[in-house]
């Protein structure tokens, strides 16, 4: 962190400000033996949105999260009779997800009547208190849904100071250190801990009831290993179980080390946040900031999608982190998926959600994906679009970012994690009242004006956050420009303020690529991912009895299938940036303040997949087309609810064709996607994973695939292992992978440990048909070398070095193409692979 002093000192006439409720007095920060300079959130309240952001809210309020109880009005959801109101419902953490969010938006817009209906569920819960602590509905065993209940009377306890808030956790938290022992935590409490520590620590803040550490450490050891699994990419290493590898628990669990490193401050406690995101990005980083997981990890497809929930608990668990670790990847990470993913889930006026999001979403409509949980409604735009839990917990995205965009400082300061158009009230230094007027139109403009409004003159420290992407970035104190501000670190200003001081922020953005799938890129500029704008018909297919609440199909009315044409030079010379006047939502793309030009061409090669519900993965750059070049326009990500945003480049296409190895000596293979199940690395080898519980057809066929190789003729061969019955084997002459058991063009050689045999075949039309096979004592837990020798029509299948084929076969269909690895109904291990043309 760079700090800057200066000791000038002023005299200012005092200026009246509001009165503050629930402030700074309250935020306790960490005490002994927690871990020190730890940031903490100002109360709920404290910040107000302003601009295009205080849009965002004002939709949820007149959209979705203000209408949430007539939408979802069954007993089991928010209805009058749910057991969260003393009624006969189930509604398990509907309820809770939907009141923490909506008591953030409330008292984040101080609206009485998001308030109102935010109190009869507050009120119900302080009041029905079980003696020995216990809340919530009575026959509900699960520590679970609790959890987020607690973030809402947290909140309410910062906007209110209710004082029953703090006897009511107390007591339940020692019910709960009492519990544990017999009733474990299992399942989802199990997996998202780290909620019940964070707000096991904030009262531990408040109180100092040392019991309260006692409880952290019990939930700690009976959590999932998360700082073990992020550490050394574990995900996928506990079988049968899916929690550790779903992706919403994985995202939620982003906090776990962190909040835990207050306890115990240690190095690897520290560093396992950013070690499991590095992991999640490689081997299954989408461009929009986050990792996919449909609803299990899900790889780097271009075609897999993000679940909602995803998107909130990342979020929320950078906000977190950002306050233990003061680490400017984390604002900006926070900044990349609040800005990109957040938006793009919803519609435009925050109605309609999509449970899943794809980063080529280039058609949204009814159908199976064969993804590991598959919704028939799940990339459908409508208010109950795939499974439930997503339309109740969606309403904390925005009203969190706000609350968590600029933290207190246990120096009596206050530190800017994240931008945007806001307006902060508080108190510093020694109980000073201040008012900071963020006046920008951030993140689609570069500049920041700080205004400060101070009753007198206040010595404490400002500290900005100064985006690791920003070229030259300049900060000025009243006019005058600060020396040494660097890209990447967070800039301390410490020194007497006064009234009316002002600070510009100047963050200029240059446009760039990031490598994505098959080697395509993302175009972003600062903070905002750029896609292809799509011209589309919304297609009504349902109407809703809650008057504005429709479903959508949404059709492409425009060509999407287009490579870019970056040329070699400059990025800024093949890409015009257009500006326009900021509109009230700058999240409609007609209306879009920046737009990007860039010439491309079409590659007709590339289109729907079999099923027609979504493209065909991107196609591996370069890519050739003699389409004539044309100018499309790219509109920010979360501007559009069909969209492209992993763009192929056009050029000579360079497959990797004359040899291949690869030994898996480090890691997932760079270069290589699954489609379908789930694919990961464990001692020196590549493994299909566990689906149980999974409900989607791609399971069945679970292929990784070496897009960027082009084989026609060859010897390819590599170690095989079958842990489980089924079969398992090698896939070559490869084309147009898609998710499903039989979505793909090409062959496959497999062992299979059921039947006892060894057979070749081809897929076709989305059909299986076995070209040869033959008996073979397959051995499950063995290692085989399995070898094919392609030569023109002619195959030859080799076992374990053996001279002569255990199998030969002829068959013309398919001339070249990729190689890959494939497993059907199996858990299987692959190692050595080894490919030399002939």
């Amino acid at each position: 962190m760079r700090k800057l002093i200066n000791t000038i000192c002023f005299v200012v006439p005092f200026l009246s400000i509001q009165s503050l409720s629930a402030q700074v007095s309250q935020n306790e920060f960490n005490k002994a033996p927690l871990k020190q300079n730890v940031y903490v959130q100002l109360p709920i309240g404290s910040i107000k949105a302003k601009g295009w952001l205080l849009k965002q809210l004002e939709q949820q309020r007149d959209g979705a999260t203000g209408i949430a109880e007539a939408l979802y009005s069954d007993d089991n959801d928010l209805g009058k009779g749910t057991d969260w109101l003393g009624g006969k419902g189930s509604g398990w953490e509907r309820v809770p997800y939907y009141v923490k969010g909506l008591v953030a938006l409330a008292y984040t817009l101080d609206d009485a009547a998001l308030k109102a209906k935010a109190q009869k569920y507050i009120d119900w819960t302080l009041n029905n208190q079980q003696a020995n602590g216990l809340f919530g509905p009575p026959k509900m065993k699960d520590w679970w849904p609790r959890m987020p209940m607690m973030y809402a009377l947290q909140s309410y306890y910062e906007a209110t100071s209710d004082k029953r808030v703090i006897p009511f956790l107390t007591k339940y938290f020692k019910y709960e250190l009492a519990n544990l022992d017999a009733d474990p935590l299992k399942e989802w409490g199990k997996s998202r801990a780290g909620d019940n520590m964070e707000i096991a620590i904030w009262l531990y803040n408040k109180t100092g009831d040392q019991y309260l550490l006692k409880l952290v450490e019990k939930l700690k050891d009976q959590a999932y290993p998360w700082i073990d699994i992020y550490t050394n990419n574990q995900f996928y290493f506990y079988g049968d179980d899916f929690q550790p590898k779903h992706m919403v628990n994985v995202a939620q669990a982003l906090k776990f080390p962190v909040v835990y490193a207050q306890l115990k401050d240690t190095q690897i406690n520290r560093d396992a946040l950013m070690k499991g995101i590095n992991h999640i990005m490689h081997d299954h980083g989408q461009p929009e900031g986050l990792g996919s997981g449909t609803e299990f990890l899900a790889g780097t497809s271009s075609i897999e999608g993000v679940e909602t929930c995803t998107v909130l608990e990342w979020m929320q668990s950078l906000e977190t982190a950002a306050k233990v670790i003061h680490d400017v990847n984390i604002g900006d990470q926070l900044e990349k998926v609040a800005f990109n993913a957040l938006p793009a889930q919803f519609d435009r006026e925050f109605k309609n959600h999509s449970y899943y999001t794809l980063p080529n979403q280039v058609i949204s409509v009814h159908g199976e994906h064969g993804f590991n949980q598959d919704y028939s409604t799940g990339i459908v735009s409508s208010p109950y679009s795939g499974y439930g839990c997503c339309r109740y917990n969606m309403h904390m995205g925005w009203p969190y970012f706000v609350k968590s965009s600029v933290v207190a400082t246990p120096d009596k300061g206050l530190a800017m994690i994240t931008y945007g158009p806001m307006e902060i009230e508080t108190l510093v230094a020694d109980q000073k009242k201040i008012k900071i007027t963020e006046e920008t139109n951030y993140p689609f403009e570069e500049q920041i004006q700080l205004k400060l409004s101070l009753s007198g003159s206040a010595s404490f420290p400002l500290i900005l956050r100064i985006p690791t992407w920003s070229v030259k970035p300049t900060v000025k104190l009243n006019g005058s420009v600060l020396k040494d501000v660097k890209a990447g670190e967070m800039l301390k200003i410490d020194r007497v303020w006064k009234d009316q001081d002002q600070l510009e922020l100047n963050f200029p953005m240059e446009i760039c690529t990031q490598k994505q799938v098959n080697n395509s890129v993302s175009i972003e500029r600062g903070p905002i991912v750029y896609a292809l704008e799509i011209k589309a018909e919304a297609k009504k297919t349902k109407t809703h009895s809650v008057a504005g609440f429709t479903d959508y199909e949404i059709l492409p009315q425009s060509a999407w299938n287009y490579g870019l044409s970056l040329g070699k030079g400059n990025l800024s010379t093949s890409i015009k940036v257009i500006k326009s006047a900021m509109p009230e939502n700058p999240f409609v793309a007609a209306n879009a303040p920046i737009k990007l030009k860039v010439q491309a061409k079409k590659i007709p090669s590339w289109g729907l997949n079999y099923n027609k519900v979504s493209a065909f993965d991107v196609p591996f750059s370069p890519v050739a087309s003699t389409e004539k070049e044309e100018e499309i326009t790219l509109v920010p990500y979360g501007s559009e609810n069909i969209r492209l945003s992993c763009f192929p480049t056009i050029g000579q296409p360079k497959n990797r064709s004359a040899s291949l190895i690869e030994n898996f000596e480090n890691g997932m293979a760079n270069d290589w996607v699954f489609y379908g199940g789930g694919w990961f690395w464990k001692d020196g080898s590549v493994n299909s994973a566990s689906n149980a519980g999974s409900g989607g057809f791609g399971i069945n066929g679970s292929k990784y695939i070496a897009n960027g190789t082009d084989f026609k003729n060859f010897t390819y061969q590599a170690d095989v292992k079958i842990n489980t019955a089924g079969d398992a084997g090698l896939m070559f002459r490869v084309s147009n992978p898609a998710i499903g058991p039989d979505a793909y063009q090409g062959y496959y050689v497999g062992l299979n440990s059921t039947s006892g045999e060894i057979q070749i075949g081809k897929a076709s039309d989305q059909k299986w048909m076995v070209i040869k096979s033959a008996k073979y004592p397959v051995e499950m837990n063995k290692s085989y070398q399995l070898k094919i020798v392609a030569n023109g029509n002619k195959f030859d299948v080799y076992i374990d070095g053996a001279k002569q084929a255990i199998l030969n076969a002829i068959d013309s269909q398919y001339q070249s193409g990729s190689i890959g690895l494939r497993a059907y109904k199996a858990l299987a291990t692959f190692d050595s692979v080894k490919i030399n043309t002939l």
